[in-house]
């Protein structure tokens, strides 16, 4: 099913009636998705310092308002003096860019194999199944770990690991829909009329599979943000000094009971972000889903 254009004109009012169509916990999780991304985008300009300069003398200090704090440092600093407000602010950055080219890498590579196999069908379709079925039972925790061991951890390859994440949930989308527009009398129409395969991909599948592939990618890219955090927090992730919101996390581990307050700001960081991007995922699917919308 396919959605009309909104006109340009009637962008603010759509916006305004999806914001009022939403219930107060949605409402929230646009608040903070935006927020987060806001903070990400404005990094540079919002970040007091250097998120790299070091102080030793100032190593391990509260945030504002406990003593010993110091002045300037809003959420306090960490085993090497740095300001953890700033390194959180562009540990969100990295860890947001990471994620987001991450799952765009996987809804292209799933979503060319999908539509590869269900409009071609055959062995071909059996052989991209089975890549599926195959990735679907090995956890990826430890595909990614022996990727990662072998190949380094250059932000090229943790964005490559990112990417074979959850493609073939995008896989198994594409396969389905295409397999059920193929024998719609519309898509019969175009081919008796001598449509190629590339043509009808692109004039005729691939505007009605973007509704299910925009709620996918929504839901998948929470499950990107940890899996990132989690191979940042072993280690394995974009190595120091430069922050990601895993590696603030795996490194103040080991402060915890002396100076929580370096593990606080990036775990809230994170739940936040996967709080957000949940809960406007499943709206998005209630909002495609036909059955849903006629309740």
């Amino acid at each position: 099913m396919t959605y009309p254009a909104v006109p340009a004109t009637s962008v603010p009012a759509a916006a305004l009636q999806l914001w009022h169509s939403a219930n107060i916990i949605q409402k929230a999780a646009i608040v903070i998705g935006l927020s987060l991304v806001l903070m990400a985008l404005l990094a540079p300009l919002i970040a007091p310092f250097d998120p790299n300069s070091q102080s030793l003398i100032s190593r391990l200090r509260p945030p504002l308002g406990l003593e010993r704090a110091k002045a300037g440092y809003l959420l306090g600093t960490d085993e090497l003096g740095r300001d953890v407000f700033s390194r959180s602010l562009y540990g969100l950055r990295l860890t947001l860019m990471l994620a987001s080219l991450g799952a765009m890498l996987g809804l292209l590579i799933g979503g060319t194999l999908g539509l590869l196999a269900g409009i071609v069908g055959g062995r071909v379709e059996a052989t991209i199944m089975a890549a599926v079925d195959t990735q679907i039972a090995v956890p990826f925790t430890l595909v990614a770990l022996f990727l990662l061991a072998i190949l380094g951890s250059s932000i090229e390859v943790i964005v490559l690991v990112l990417g074979l994440a959850g493609w073939e949930q995008y896989a198994r989308i594409v396969r389905g829909e295409v397999k059920r527009l193929m024998n719609i009398p519309f898509i019969e129409a175009a081919r008796a009329a001598g449509a190629g395969p590339l043509r009808i991909a692109r004039h005729h599948l691939l505007p009605n599979i973007i509704s299910p592939l925009v709620v996918q990618f929504t839901l998948a890219l929470s499950n990107i943000v940890l899996l990132e955090s989690t191979l940042s927090f072993l280690g394995l992730g974009v190595q120091p000094p430069t922050a990601t919101l895993g590696s603030m996390v795996g490194i103040g581990r080991d402060y915890m009971p002396t100076a929580p307050w370096i593990v606080a700001a990036p775990a809230t960081m994170i739940l936040l972000i996967t709080f957000a991007v949940q809960i406007l995922g499943d709206w998005l699917r209630d909002g495609a889903d036909v059955r849903l919308r006629e309740r």
